[in-house]
């Protein structure tokens, strides 16, 4: 039995210890236990306020196995990102060429540097316990923290991104790093991920500011930009159904990309429904599993039975424990998978 759930401060300790198991490439996991649990502070002081706009505060969920008490995956939702530490991207562009005397027409791809100051909103920092790969538990990680954005939009942009994880080795080493950071930064690529995770004004110091053509670079480092990590090929899909899209963007460290969509325009945001809890049965007859979460600030969210009469929602007790919920309570649910 799975729920999703706001993170609370005494959550610390297993929540470090699993994120331990993450691997390289997944940045903004890789971080010490006092970054944790100033992150903690944070998100928990975010889920208290009853109306806040986005101005960076993290929202901080984790997955609980309630048969055993253990957290098992984690996942996000940064309300805005840049500001004063802006994000920092390659963004790919083409740059043509021709010679009419040669009759040469070349159009080549070329990476630019890309500070961005007032971001959108960002999802990330998903991560899922090896023992609970695969069973659909990834999506509903990924998911319930949509119904969240739903519910309570206006603590996020109107544009939502996320940063995948690009193409890195069990030895911690990426290919793009190797062949294009190295060079300025001159240190590894799993030293230069801690320290993004403390400051980025490293790469404002060092980062070169012209150019990149691409076809310059070595082969190996030219396939994994815009690539996705083996481990994260499961999370993109979710993504890309959900209505993510290649935004032209990629990590600067591992050639990773950046998915983009607008927040309204998210399945599981557009297609959730809310309603009121009108009965709470043993078992729901005709009833449907949905994703189903409650629509408050002390936020969790689960698989239930459901059946729906206009507004009105039948739920099954299950549910209703695990969530907390009681007759007459709003609730917001959405199917797993798109209608279509």
């Amino acid at each position: 039995m799975l729920i999703v759930r706001r993170v609370h401060e005494s959550d610390l300790d297993p929540l470090f210890e699993l994120i331990q198991k993450s691997e390289y490439g997944l940045t903004t996991l890789k971080i010490s236990k006092d970054e944790l649990e100033s992150r903690i502070e944070k998100s928990v002081f975010a889920f208290r306020q009853k109306s806040g706009k986005p101005s960076g505060q993290p929202y901080v969920f984790v997955m609980e196995d309630l048969n055993n008490g253990k957290i098992v995956g984690t996942c996000s939702i940064y309300s805005k990102i840049g500001g004063y530490e802006p994000m920092y991207s390659y963004e790919i562009k083409e740059s043509h060429h021709n010679s009419e005397e040669l009759g040469v027409y070349k159009t080549i791809q070329v990476l630019h540097l890309r500070e961005l100051h007032n971001g959108p909103t960002e999802i990330g920092s998903l991560f899922l316990s090896p023992d609970y790969w695969g069973g659909g538990h990834g999506r509903l990680l990924s998911l319930a923290r949509f119904l969240f954005m739903a519910e309570f939009k206006s603590r996020f942009e109107k544009e939502v991104v996320a940063e995948m994880r690009g193409v890195v080795d069990q030895e911690g080493r990426s290919p793009l790093w190797a062949a294009l950071g190295s060079h300025f930064f001159q240190i590894d690529f799993p030293k230069a991920e801690t320290l993004t995770s403390q400051s980025k004004k490293f790469i404002a110091d060092l980062m070169p500011r012209h150019p990149i053509y691409i076809p310059l670079l070595p082969d190996d480092a030219q396939e994994v930009i815009g690539m996705v990590h083996q481990n994260t090929r499961p999370a993109l899909t979710v993504l890309e159904k959900e209505g993510f899209k290649f935004s032209q963007l990629v990590d600067i460290f591992d050639g990773g990309p950046t998915l983009h969509c607008n927040l309204e325009e998210i399945r599981a945001v557009e297609e959730s429904v809310a309603g009121t809890v009108q009965s709470i049965e043993k078992e729901v007859k005709d009833g449907k599993q949905q994703l189903v979460s409650n629509a408050s600030l002390d936020f969790k969210a689960c698989l239930g039975d459901t059946h729906w009469n206009q507004d009105q929602v039948t739920i099954d007790q299950v549910t209703a424990l695990r969530l907390g919920l009681r007759l007459g309570d709003r609730i917001r649910c959405v199917s797993m998978q798109p209608k279509k």
